[in-house]
């Protein structure tokens, strides 16, 4: 396989929705269309897992879901309908070392923190069947949030209907070190949390009048530049596109989250978020603390569900 150094340099299509007024974003159509949103964060996402359960209880089904990272790769099952799926592979196979951990992203054969082809392959196909046919027939837009390698620019991936969604579904989770470049089309993706980490704006540009978004960090929570971010950069140097998008994310995560704020104070959107994520990481595999923030998910929506009904008007 080769590395993320040794790809030959392309550009990528797809524009930031910063270079795209936000007075637009509510002007484009004028139809009635419903939007999820769902902010990716990795095994945090579990969160997102018990909101999307909670949704299918109450049968709120979008008409158009965006995704990032976990947030899509999770999402799919939200959108076949397998309500409980999601918790089950955690569970299940969270903690088996076929999974994920330091022995794939070491394997020259996979260099990926996540055995994608265990995660996206053996999983959905075999150990915990993925309801393809029941996602081929969701009659709304699904898309994925990924990021160019070459430019540093968001783009927008429509999530195929079948076993060919795998490669996009990986792109967008492929966050820089622990896993590689994805190659779709001609062009290289890695996370789309680089570029556009909750892209409620993005829902609105598609024409959702309301838009649900699920996020997997607190309210107020302001994400700071890692020390990890020196030594990424250190190895993404000959895409400095990256290296800016790196450099750039956490005053990009602050901002949107500062927007995300004004247009839900102004009833644009509906926001559900955890009280506390109960110190989960993003690798992390203890089960009793991953259930506590699945749980606080399915309690979460719980308790909106009544707000939630009167701003959709249901």
């Amino acid at each position: 396989m080769k590395s993320c150094c040794e790809m030959a340099r392309e550009a990528e299509p797809g524009a930031s929705h910063a270079e795209i007024p936000v007075r637009n974003a509510v002007e484009m159509r004028k139809e009635m269309k419903v939007g999820v949103v769902c902010e990716g964060g990795a095994n945090r996402t579990v969160f997102a897992c018990g909101v999307m359960d909670v949704l299918l209880d109450e049968n709120i089904m979008p008409d158009y879901y965006v995704g990032v990272s976990a947030g899509i790769a999770f999402g799919v099952s939200y959108l076949a309908g397998q309500r409980g799926r999601n918790i089950e592979v955690v569970e299940k196979y969270m903690t088996d070392k076929r999974y994920m951990g330091m022995r794939h992203l070491l394997n020259k054969s996979e260099r990926a923190y996540y055995n994608t082809k265990f995660v996206f392959e053996e999983v959905p196909g075999n150990l915990l069947p993925f309801d393809y046919d029941a996602f081929a027939a969701y009659p709304g837009k699904v898309e994925a949030v990924v990021t160019g390698l070459h430019s540093g620019r968001v783009a927008y991936l429509e999530v195929p209907r079948g076993k060919e969604m795998r490669d996009t579904l990986v792109a967008s989770c492929s966050l820089p070190v622990l896993f590689q470049p994805v190659k779709i089309g001609n062009h290289y993706y890695l996370d789309g949390g680089l570029s556009d980490s909750i892209p409620f704006l993005h829902a609105l540009e598609e024409g959702c009048e309301r838009v649900i978004v699920i996020l997997t960090r607190e309210w107020g929570y302001v994400k700071k530049t890692g020390g990890a971010t020196r030594l990424t950069g250190s190895i993404y140097r000959q895409y400095p596109h990256i290296v800016e998008a790196l450099k750039k994310r956490a005053e990009r995560y602050n901002a949107s989250m500062e927007q995300l704020k004004q247009f839900f104070d102004e009833g644009k959107v509906f926001v559900i978020a955890p009280n506390s994520t109960h110190g989960v990481g993003r690798v992390d595999r203890d089960l009793v603390k991953l259930r506590r923030l699945y749980d606080e998910g399915i309690e979460a929506a719980t308790k909106n569900m009544t707000a939630l009904r009167q701003y959709l008007g249901s």
